[in-house]
């Protein structure tokens, strides 16, 4: 591949969401920099979408895609389950792992799925089952 070809690809496009249609950045920079797409979970397919979301309509797009195979899942089942298999992120993302409550953050089924296996602290939203006595 030519540089020009290698720069036009590796570079920070201004998108309008294709849901809201508000401006924002998309793109990885010729410096190596990813999209800030990449920290979220790859849970779509590319034909799901018209085109590139901004990041408020791309998290609540995500958290309905999860909670919808969250409720497909029992404790019995959700060992097993394909969001521990995902490329895991650095950052925790408000709207998909956590919300704050009061100041505090209470954990989604999605982080808890993400580890693999139940705490035994019994999470408000623990996907295993596990209830605190």
């Amino acid at each position: 591949m030519n540089k020009y070809y290698l720069y036009k690809m590796n570079s920070i496009k201004v998108k309008n969401c294709s849901t809201c249609g508000t401006p924002f950045n998309c793109g990885d920079t010729p410096e190596g920099s990813k999209c800030w797409c990449n920290n979220f979970p790859s849970i779509f397919s590319p034909s799901e979408v018209l085109d590139c979301l901004c990041s408020n309509c791309f998290t609540i797009a995500c958290s309905t895609k999860i909670d919808e195979y969250v409720a497909t899942l029992s404790p019995e089942t959700a060992t097993d389950n394909k969001a521990k298999d995902l490329l895991k992120a650095t950052n925790l993302i408000e709207g998909i792992d956590y919300y704050l409550e009061n100041g505090n953050y209470v954990f989604k089924a999605w982080f808890h799925l993400k580890r693999g296996h139940c705490c035994n602290n019994g999470c408000r939203h623990c996907p295993y089952g596990f209830k605190k006595i």
